[in-house]
């Protein structure tokens, strides 16, 4: 079996680390774009996280949205949390 995977790429997918997230900062908060592979599509998806009192705030934002390109559902779920942050603010969490 590991021959075929070897033969067919498998192998060389398995060697590789997984790509560090990217992260924006933005009013104090840290986004981490994480769009959700369905189909084919991306959806958005993206991780809040602040320091609120010493103590560490973490926020998952999915939304409906799906988008064919992964670099494009990055963007938008990078938005999509800017607009929530400007929104809400700290009553996010």
């Amino acid at each position: 079996m590991s021959l075929l995977k070897k033969l067919f790429g498998g192998a060389a997918k398995a060697d590789q680390p997984p790509a560090a997230p990217e992260h924006t900062e933005y009013k104090g908060f840290l986004i981490t774009p994480m769009p959700i592979s369905e189909g084919g599509q991306f959806r958005i998806s993206a991780r809040i996280e602040k320091t609120v009192n010493g103590e560490d705030k973490t926020h998952t934002l999915i939304r409906a949205d799906v988008l064919r390109d992964e670099k494009e559902a990055k963007e938008a779920s990078v938005n999509k949390a800017k607009q929530m942050i400007d929104q809400m603010g700290d009553h996010l969490f």
